[in-house]
């Protein structure tokens, strides 16, 4: 007698559970291949279609199930409800979520390596704010769900207290899940676990191979021991037996958040999972999104907020220095973009025996190359002329920021045949030459994704920087996120000014958290500490709340504004993105979706605002033009109708695709 089963099937469209039937049984969660048209598919097995039901289905043609994929493995109750509350929350296909999240099924499994912890007592104890943390955080274990924040200045020892709750749930036989936003911070995060804690630590990132990856998740739901997992925001997809405690770090970064495929927050999938597990999580930043701010300011019978005010090493919060670098600078001056001020601060603090960090948002030797004589700049013409190509010296390349264009530095202008080519703006690259130009005997290492491809070249970097075998390091972002630098006491930042004039809602709160974070890289071990900012913008009051170390007062100034425009956190957003390499099709097309959005808005869902539509701030990229709706409300319930209603009425025409992006980072 044939079964009826519900099947979630790997196909992009929200509507993707169908009926299948098999004389073989299968148990929810099973993954198995099943035809899709003239195709073989995928799909896991939702349920089973009541007895009484059959009847219904016996005489209409349904396909049957092939079997089960070959060594793939069963997912959980919970794994189920977890991609079933994102699938709805996201408004994304339940079934190609879940293909996007599992490893590739392998058929030749190995046992996967981990490090196992040396469970080495502290060489200290906690301090008195961290030990009432804990023990406030320690008291809620029995409670079941509960949320956490601990909003702590940077360099007061939040990953101690995090350590002391992975130490008491691992010995109590649970399981702990640790996200980090990037992989650069792994190397630091698997020593100090691993020296303190007493079980296998897994970590999981773009640098663990498809092979392995399979083999933690084979590992994961075979074994029944106590595990940390450590990883990016994709190692919340790891299925963990007696999960304890969840801990999300630098919870207001932006790399928890995924741009392509389904548009999750990794943070927020973290607080579900800890939810569905009926366990405590936890997050932790000295610069909190604006959003979980306000959430745990107010007062909630499941959330509680604390604050980490001093430094755990004795080191003090540096000095902010500001430079006005108006009318500064002079035609081929050989040490822009540094000013006098600041070329001689780095030396002052080398010659100490000091070391020093640089830090310029952006990659490469120039923003871009433009004919001295007639003015023609190189672009990528499939990403729109308003991008320009950046010029990379070491490799001798102009590359697109936008997509995988390249192309060899041209020797003259392609429109005139003048040799002479500018160099325009400045980023990683030149920094590192200037500096090196100036001062020869200085050791200058780059730290950015430019220079460092593997975690072998992350390792080995940040081992001759703590080995002091480099004086200086000029990097990206990538240096502001929670590094443990002892030598650091000058950190200065060129560039800031183009972040603050970005047209974006949050402009402010990023550059504020950049800013603090690259800052509190310096002076964790010492006094006398500087960051020194070269800037046009110095009466920017972001500088003016660093300068006096106020712990919550940009936050509590930047809500009133947002209450204001009526942005998050006070109302719920959502982006309808739509692209198409036409031009004249797509803005024909998403008018016409704005139009009858907006009918249904007027109709039944009022508490909805429409604005749009409207061109992306770089509206072509790799050869497709794209345009955004946006979607504002107080009422949450009446945005995921109208974004339902959508999915469910809209007929895409062939050449245009959408993503629906809710509570976006990117706005237009």
């Amino acid at each position: 007698m044939a079964l009826y089963y519900q099947v979630a099937v790997n196909i992009p469209i929200k509507n993707s559970v169908y009926t299948y039937k098999s004389d073989q049984e299968f148990m929810p969660g099973d993954l198995v291949e099943i035809p899709l048209g003239k195709r073989t598919s995928q799909g896991v097995i939702l349920g089973i279609t009541p007895p009484e039901k059959n009847d219904e289905l016996d005489g209409v043609n349904i396909k049957l199930i092939k079997g089960k994929i070959e060594n793939s493995f069963r997912l959980t109750q919970i794994e189920r409800e977890m991609y079933g509350w994102m699938s709805r929350y996201y408004h994304y296909s339940y079934g190609k979520l879940i293909f996007d999240c599992l490893p590739k099924i392998l058929k030749r499994p190995r046992k996967p390596e981990f490090t196992q912890g040396q469970n080495k007592a502290l060489e200290f104890e906690l301090n008195t704010q961290q030990k009432h943390i804990f023990d406030q955080i320690s008291a809620a274990k029995e409670e079941g769900f509960s949320q956490h924040y601990i909003h702590g200045v940077t360099g007061s020892g939040k990953s101690v207290v995090y350590l002391e709750l992975m130490k008491e749930a691992i010995a109590a036989g649970q399981s702990v899940q640790f996200l980090l936003p990037e992989i650069n911070l792994t190397p630091q995060f698997t020593e100090f676990f691993t020296e303190h804690l007493d079980c296998p630590i897994f970590t999981y990132h773009s640098g663990v191979t498809p092979s392995e990856k399979y083999n933690i998740w084979k590992e994961l739901h075979e074994g029944d021991r106590p595990v940390l997992i450590m990883g990016v925001r994709s190692s919340i997809f790891l299925p963990v037996k007696k999960l304890g405690l969840v801990i999300v770090d630098e919870e207001h970064d932006q790399s928890f958040k995924q741009t392509d495929r389904c548009p999750y927050n990794g943070r927020d999938v973290a607080i579900k999972k800890a939810q569905l597990h009926n366990c405590r999580v936890v997050l932790g930043s000295a610069t909190p999104a604006v959003e979980n701010f306000k959430n745990f300011q107010e007062e909630s019978a499941n959330r509680s907020y604390y604050t980490l005010t001093e430094r755990a090493a004795g080191g003090n919060l540096p000095e902010l220095v500001l430079l006005d670098t108006k009318d500064r600078f002079k035609e081929n001056d050989p040490a822009w973009p540094f000013l006098d001020e600041t070329l001689d601060l780095i030396n002052e603090h080398v010659d100490r025996g000091e070391q020093v960090l640089v830090f310029i948002n952006k990659l490469g030797y120039s923003q871009y190359i433009q004919c001295r004589h007639c003015g023609h700049q190189f672009v990528n013409e499939n990403c729109g002329c308003q991008n320009n190509l950046r010029y990379f010296k070491k490799k001798n390349l102009l590359s697109c920021a936008h997509c995988e264009f390249k192309m060899p530095m041209p020797q003259s202008c392609p429109e005139c045949g003048n040799m002479t080519l500018m160099n325009k703006g400045f980023g990683t690259e030149k920094v590192q030459d200037v500096l090196q130009a100036v001062y020869p005997k200085m050791r200058i290492g780059r730290f950015d994704r430019d220079e460092i491809k593997t975690v072998k070249d992350l390792t080995e970097v940040l081992e001759k920087f703590h080995n002091h075998e480099l004086d200086v390091f000029v990097g990206t972002q990538m240096l502001a996120k929670g590094h443990n630098f002892k030598r650091v006491n000058l950190v200065v930042v060129l560039g800031l000014d183009s972040m603050l004039n970005y047209a974006d809602f949050r402009a402010q709160e990023r550059t504020y958290q950049l800013l603090e974070q690259v800052a509190g890289r310096a002076g964790r071990y010492s006094e006398g500490a500087k960051v020194v900012v070269q800037t046009m913008n110095g009466h920017n009051t972001i500088f003016q709340m660093i300068k006096a170390h106020s712990f919550d007062g940009f936050f509590k100034e930047e809500l009133l504004l947002r209450e204001l425009c009526q942005c998050p956190p006070y109302t719920k957003m959502a982006m309808i993105f739509f692209s198409c390499r036409f031009r004249d099709n797509l803005v024909r097309e998403i008018s016409q979706v704005s139009l009858n959005l907006q009918k249904t808005i007027d109709q039944h869902l009022p508490a909805v605002r429409l604005l749009g539509p409207a061109p992306l701030n770089i509206e072509k990229k790799a050869n497709q033009f794209t345009w955004g709706i946006m979607l504002k409300t107080s009422e949450a319930g009446q945005l995921h109708q109208l974004l339902s209603s959508f999915e469910q009425n809209y007929q895409k025409p062939p050449n245009i695709s959408f993503k629906i992006d809710v509570d976006p980072l990117q706005v237009l």
